[in-house]
């Protein structure tokens, strides 16, 4: 019976991620938030992209670009 608990136990921490690197630990909600208000913001104002500023214009153009449907050249 101990040895089946072992076992079990072992199982079960095999399954738990410790990677730092993992997307679930390192997810920073906060940031996300504030960066998808800021989006919002930027859309609200992109009727017309010559009265944006820099920070702008970027958060713009990285939104944008994510959402097209050309190939992407990093690769």
């Amino acid at each position: 019976m101990k040895f089946i608990l072992i076992i079990f136990i072992l199982f079960l921490l095999n399954n738990c991620s410790l990677n730092k690197d993992s997307k679930y630990w390192t997810e920073d909600v906060v940031k996300k938030n504030r960066d998808q208000k800021k989006l919002s913001k930027v859309l609200k104002k992109s009727d017309d992209i010559r009265n944006m500023i820099y920070d702008e214009y970027k958060i713009y153009i990285d939104d944008y670009t994510k959402k097209s449907k050309y190939p992407d050249i990093n690769q």
